[in-house]
């Protein structure tokens, strides 16, 4: 008998900008940690979200990190599922090539989908 279990599907939304409160390090600190377990990992940025993903971020004059530079390493943590609410992006005039690196481009029509796909939703 195999003892082997299923990868469970998490999704982590991240609606948060990127500094002035710690809901976006907490969701990829999280998201990291939940790859490491081999479960299979969806990472949507959607609302104020879509600028965590912004080239080109410098939060030296703030004396931060730049959260930038940690979501970067998605991909070597096995997260290759990085999404993004179409909507949010227009609405906030973001292009794709603005961003550090290429997402999935999520319609609204589709988010219902990604989430009830999912067997655990985190929503930060």
């Amino acid at each position: 008998m195999s003892t082997t279990k299923k990868p469970k599907t998490f999704t982590f939304i991240s609606r948060s900008a990127p500094y002035g409160n710690n809901r976006p390090r907490l969701c990829l600190d999280a998201a990291l940690a939940t790859a490491v377990f081999e479960q299979k990992v969806n990472y949507l940025f959607m609302d104020d979200g879509v600028f965590q993903l912004l080239a080109n971020q410098n939060a030296d004059g703030i004396a931060s990190k730049t959260l930038g530079n940690a979501l970067e390493t998605l991909e070597l943590y096995g997260i290759d599922q990085v999404l993004v609410l179409e909507e949010s992006l227009s609405s906030r005039h973001i292009g794709s090539e603005d961003l550090l690196f290429p997402v999935q481009l999520l319609q609204n029509s589709d988010l219902q989908s990604l989430i009830d796909s999912s067997d655990y939703v985190i929503n930060l």
